[in-house]
């Protein structure tokens, strides 16, 4: 499966918040549609250094991932990026005692052969939009999140919920190891959006709006625009987001099968 992106386009603000405790892979000004891999990360700790957290898991995923992928990745592969990263944790917190306490969120999004492969951990998401509908949501590993799934409250409930933004999951470090929730997609067709975000952008824009705006905003620059413009007046939180805009994809099994019915048909 060859898949081609358009351009990507990202954001991330600080919004309401004094600094922004939110990291994106690569940076915005830097990014370009052969981009395979793509990181969203929400810190957490305020004056624990959520910042460097989020910082320091993204860029200790792209080292991992530039350094020791072969082929395609695999859950194991994510599964040592996430201890790297926990180790790196614990370098700094060594060096900075006042940092201890330091975590983030992280999602994942690669674009392989084999289709579009996704890891998660806490309440940063990942959608896959459809002509608007997102047929692909993940869960967040968060307190409201487990209420829903055992009836306790419903999805209602949840978007209000006093403790809505404690998370069951984040990288920590060593002493709190976690693990990643990895799936790969391929349903994946040509016109397809993925999109990544920080929960300062679900705080803004609930789903069935973000559904009309990927079903009408026409492009992904515009759909950066209108998340951005609904994010500017309400956020009490930092945002961040990546649109990831599937182009074309090409089943590379039935190429060859055409390659070779083109070359028979000579013989």
């Amino acid at each position: 499966m060859n898949i081609t992106l358009e351009k990507p386009y990202a954001i991330s603000e600080k919004g309401g918040r004094l600094n922004n405790e939110d990291s994106i892979f690569p940076l915005s000004e830097l990014v370009h549609s052969d981009q395979k891999l793509f990181i969203v990360c929400d810190g957490v700790g305020g004056a624990a250094k959520g910042e460097i957290a989020s910082a320091l898991a993204c860029e200790s995923f792209q080292t991992f991932f530039s350094t020791f992928l072969d082929g395609e990745p695999t859950k194991e592969l994510i599964d040592k990026a996430v201890q790297y990263t926990e180790t790196r944790f614990d370098e700094y917190i060594a060096q900075h005692p006042e940092a201890k306490g330091m975590a983030t969120t992280l999602t994942m999004v690669y674009v392989g052969e084999s289709g579009i492969l996704i890891a998660y951990i806490g309440d940063s998401r990942i959608y896959q939009f459809r002509d608007g509908e997102a047929i692909f949501q993940t869960e967040d590993h968060s307190l409201v999140n487990s209420l829903v799934q055992s009836g306790q409250i419903t999805k209602e409930e949840a978007a209000h919920h006093p403790q809505k933004n404690i998370i069951t999951r984040a990288i920590q470090g060593s002493d709190y190891p976690t693990e990643a929730e990895v799936v790969l997609l391929t349903d994946i067709q040509a016109g397809d959006y993925l999109f990544m975000c920080t929960d300062g952008v679900t705080d803004c824009v609930m789903n069935d709006a973000l559904s009309h705006i990927f079903l009408e905003a026409g492009t992904a620059e515009n759909i950066k625009n209108s998340i951005v413009e609904s994010c500017s007046q309400k956020a009490r939180d930092n945002y961040s987001f990546y649109v990831l805009p599937v182009q074309n994809v090409q089943n590379s099994t039935g190429y060859k099968h055409f390659i070779l019915s083109f070359l028979y048909s000579f013989i």
